[in-house]
């Protein structure tokens, strides 16, 4: 673990580079200490990484090792295993067969779905985009079991909605497992040879592909998991799970800035569908959450940020793009337990000074403080005590298991740093039917690291919004 004084050092470094960084020749060196910084501090094996301004690669470099037994180090041309990133690719495909009016969002999954008859009549193709069906995230009793689509399907509707299509937004990686499926059935093609033709090829993401154990990957990365300060390799899922549409792609970070390029320019996607896909969802009673199809739309420092991040068999990813400075930071590793969005968002912060992640700042941020401290505001919601001080739509995004999740975290923090409030009212930032005004955050440190947690706040200083909470 990296000491106090590399760490302040670290701060230091990500404040004073930041500042006009964005035309410093210093920025790939500024970004290349601090990367260095987070493989040694996060034990990360090897990491790739990938920084867009625009159009143009302002780095592309990979950093220690893609694979340990053979001492290979990684590159620009490491491919790694996404994890959930992939749902963007799958949800792409969705956009373009509606665009050609091979099947429309708002169809009933039933009608590619017969299987699920009995349990989805009120289930639509744009609820699984989205993760408001009600499907449970995780559906398949036994990974290490070969399943066929029609059997993965039943699996699935073998389990109740956990609440009314639309109702709410809760995440659910067998939502997108069928979306690939439903792809497979309109087209005939199974999905990734869907994808391989109409979104890879076209876009020049030459290494680009499916997950696969038995075929030859050159410059595959392995991946590992971290036990007791002991690195394993993976662990090993049958074919029919590493190769579904919710989590099993493998890139470049070369292949994914290709990518970003392309939705630069409507490439593949059109506008209009990038339009769709960058839309909150609009929840049944009238309030949105910050998802559309296969992204998550959050900020940070009240600026937007649309990204999202996966986890795999060993492998953690992300690509997080800011529009207002026209940013895409892409961040693979190949160690289960790192850490790659607070990467990502500190390089973000070396380009753009105001970006810089709140934990990294060197001071508090000098904003208002609500009336209730953030640990406290937590320890109500996980116990279900928080109705004078949330928005009624934000607790009903809280159910049950939700605040279970919350209380676990809570347990295991031992130590909590709070780190300000700013003022973002008039950018036009909303949450569940609020406008927002104040962004708060806090740092929360257990024995095995820190998370992060930002709070956002409506009028009066009630809670209207609680954004990913993710490790530091």
């Amino acid at each position: 673990m990296m000491s106090t004084v590399a760490t302040n050092s670290l701060i230091i470094l990500l404040f004073s580079v930041s500042r006009g960084a964005a035309q410093a020749p210093s920025f790939p060196s500024a970004v290349d200490r601090f990367i260095r910084a987070e493989l040694s501090r996060q034990q990360i094996p090897g990491m790739s990484v990938a920084v867009l301004r625009g159009d143009s690669v302002l780095l592309a470099r990979g950093y220690g090792l893609a694979n340990l037994e053979h001492r290979v180090p990684a590159t620009d041309s490491t491919v790694y295993a996404v994890g959930s990133v992939s749902k963007q690719f799958a949800a792409a495909a969705i956009v373009m067969l509606a665009h050609q009016g091979r099947l429309s969002l708002d169809d009933p999954i039933v009608r590619y779905l017969p299987e699920g008859s009995g349990i989805w009549p009120g289930v639509t193709i744009r609820h699984l985009l989205t993760h408001t069906s009600g499907i449970p995230q995780d559906t398949v009793p036994d990974w290490r079991r070969d399943y066929t689509e029609s059997e993965l399907v039943r699996s699935a509707a073998a389990q109740p909605l956990e609440f009314t299509p639309g109702d709410r937004q809760s995440y659910s990686s067998t939502g997108y497992a069928l979306l690939g499926i439903i792809i497979h059935r309109v087209t005939g093609k199974f999905y990734g040879d869907f994808l391989r033709d109409h979104l890879f090829r076209p876009l020049a993401m030459r290494t680009a592909r499916v997950n696969s154990d038995v075929d030859i990957v050159p410059n595959r990365a392995a991946g590992y998991y971290m036990v007791n300060d002991t690195l394993k390799n993976q662990d090993w899922v049958s074919p029919s799970i590493n190769s579904s549409a919710d989590c099993c792609l493998s890139f470049t970070v070369r292949d994914l800035a290709q990518w970003a390029i392309g939705l630069n320019h409507g490439k593949v996607l059109s506008r209009a569908g990038l339009e769709m896909s960058w839309t909150p969802v609009r929840l049944n009673d009238g309030g949105t959450y910050p998802y559309g199809f296969g992204w998550n739309l959050t900020q940070q420092r009240g600026y937007r940020r649309i990204g999202h991040s996966g986890a795999w068999l060993g492998f953690q990813a992300t690509i997080q793009r800011y529009p207002d400075f026209d940013i895409t930071v892409i961040v693979l590793a190949n160690l289960a337990q790192a850490k790659p969005e607070s990467i990502a968002m500190g390089i973000a912060g070396l380009l753009e000074p105001v970006l810089i992640p709140p934990h990294l700042l060197p001071t508090r941020l000098p904003g208002e403080t609500p009336p209730t401290s953030i640990d406290k505001l937590l320890g109500a919601i996980a116990s279900g005590r928080d109705s004078a001080e949330v928005t009624p739509e934000f607790r009903a995004s809280f159910p049950g298991p939700r605040r279970e999740l919350i209380a676990g975290m809570l347990k295991a923090i031992q130590t909590w740093t709070m780190l300000g409030c700013e003022g973002v009212r008039g950018r036009g930032i909303s949450r569940l039917r609020s406008r927002i005004e104040h962004i708060c955050y806090a740092k929360g440190t257990a024995g095995e690291g820190s998370l992060l947690f930002t709070v956002l706040y409506g009028s009066g200083w009630r809670a209207a919004g609680l954004d990913n909470v993710f490790g530091i």
